[in-house]
C-alpha cells in the first residue's frame, strides 16, 4: 500500500492536497458547495473582489468552442461589503480543511489597496491573488501587469498593509513572465498564479446580415481550457527558475497528467477552472489520485 501523501506546505500555510478551484469558476464556495465536496479540495479562489459591486458584461457571457471556452464576465461580484459580511463568514463557516485564498481587482491601485486592507484580518483568509491583468483607468486603460513600475508600486503598496500572503496573477501575454515576477518580487510578492486567459473573440455565422455577430455579448473575452496547458506549464518552469517563489498552475488542467505537468514545472499547487465547470467531478477526481500515488 502507498504511503499517505504529506500535506503541501507553502504562503505559510499547510495544504492537504495541490488542487484549488481557479477565481471566477467556483464563485464564493456557497454556489458549488453541494455540486463539489470543497473540503476534499486544497482549497479555493474566490470570485474577483472589488471595492464597490460588478455588473459586469452583458449576456452572453461564455461561448465553447473545440479548443476550450471564451468568456466574458466583466468581473461581475457583489462588492466588498458585501463578501465581508456574508461570502466569507459562510466560508469560515461550513470549510475546516480547504484553503482560501481572496482575488483582488481594481480599476485603479487604491481599489486593490482598500480590499486588501479592509480584509487583511479575516483569519478564513490564506492569502491574496491579484489580478494585475486588470485595466488600470488611471493610466489609460494599460493593464497593471504590463508595466512593470505600475506593478512594483501596486504590489508594494499592498504589501504595507497586510502581512498575508500576496500571489500575483500574470498574464500569458507579457513579453516575458519572468522578468515581470522578478520585478513583483523584489516589491514584495510572495508568489504568483500561472497563467491568466488569452484575449480572444469569436463570431456568430448567420447572426446578421453580414453573418458576423460576435458569440459574447462583451465582443470579445479571455481564452480558457486545454489551449492554455503548455503555455502554463512554460510560464510556470521560467517564472519559478527565476524567482524561486511558489507557483500556482492554471490552464487547461483536464486530469492528474495535466497536473503533473505543472507540478513537474515546479508549480506548488494548480488551480482548476474550465474542466470543473464542464465537470464538476474533475478537480475531487484528481485529488484523490494524487493522494493515491503515495
Amino acid at each position: 500500500m502507498s504511503a499517505a501523501r504529506s500535506p503541501i506546505q507553502v504562503f505559510g500555510s499547510s495544504f492537504q492536497n495541490p488542487v484549488l478551484l481557479a477565481a471566477g469558476t467556483a464563485g464564493f464556495g456557497r454556489e458549488i458547495a453541494g455540486v463539489i465536496e470543497l473540503d476534499r479540495l486544497g482549497g479555493l479562489v474566490t470570485k474577483a473582489v472589488s471595492p464597490e459591486r460588478r455588473a459586469g458584461h452583458p449576456a452572453p457571457r461564455v461561448a465553447e468552442f473545440s479548443g476550450g471556452m471564451l468568456n466574458a464576465i466583466g468581473l461581475a461580484n457583489p462588492g466588498l461589503d458585501q463578501v465581508a459580511r456574508e461570502e466569507l463568514p459562510w466560508l469560515a463557516q461550513n470549510l475546516r480543511k480547504a484553503r482560501v485564498l481572496v482575488n483582488v481587482v481594481g480599476s485603479v491601485a487604491e481599489d486593490y489597496i482598500k480590499v486588501v486592507s479592509r480584509l487583511s484580518g479575516t483569519a478564513i483568509i490564506t492569502g491574496f491573488e491579484l489580478n494585475v491583468s486588470c485595466p488600470n483607468t488611471a493610466r489609460g486603460g494599460e493593464e497593471f501587469g504590463a508595466d512593470e513600475h505600475t506593478l512594483t508600486e501596486l504590489v508594494r503598496r499592498c504589501r504595507e498593509v497586510t502581512s498575508k500572503p500576496l500571489i500575483v496573477k500574470l498574464a500569458p501575454t507579457l513579453p516575458d513572465p519572468a522578468r515581470t515576477a522578478q520585478a513583483a518580487a523584489s516589491a514584495g510578492a510572495d508568489g504568483f498564479s500561472l497563467v491568466n486567459t488569452i484575449p480572444g473573440a469569436l463570431y456568430r455565422m448567420g447572426g446578421s446580415e453580414n453573418g458576423r455577430t460576435p458569440r459574447l455579448g462583451y465582443g470579445q473575452g479571455g481564452v480558457s481550457g486545454p489551449a492554455l496547458l503548455p503555455i502554463g506549464v512554460l510560464a510556470t518552469r521560467r517564472v519559478r527558475e527565476r524567482t524561486g517563489l511558489p507557483v500556482i498552475g492554471i490552464g487547461g488542467i483536464r486530469s492528474l497528467e495535466d497536473a503533473l505537468q505543472y507540478l513537474e514545472a515546479g508549480a506548488s499547487l494548480i488551480a482548476i477552472g474550465t474542466a470543473a465547470l464542464a465537470n464538476p467531478s474533475i478537480p475531487g477526481r484528481i485529488a484523490a489520485h494524487w493522494e493515491r500515488r503515495g
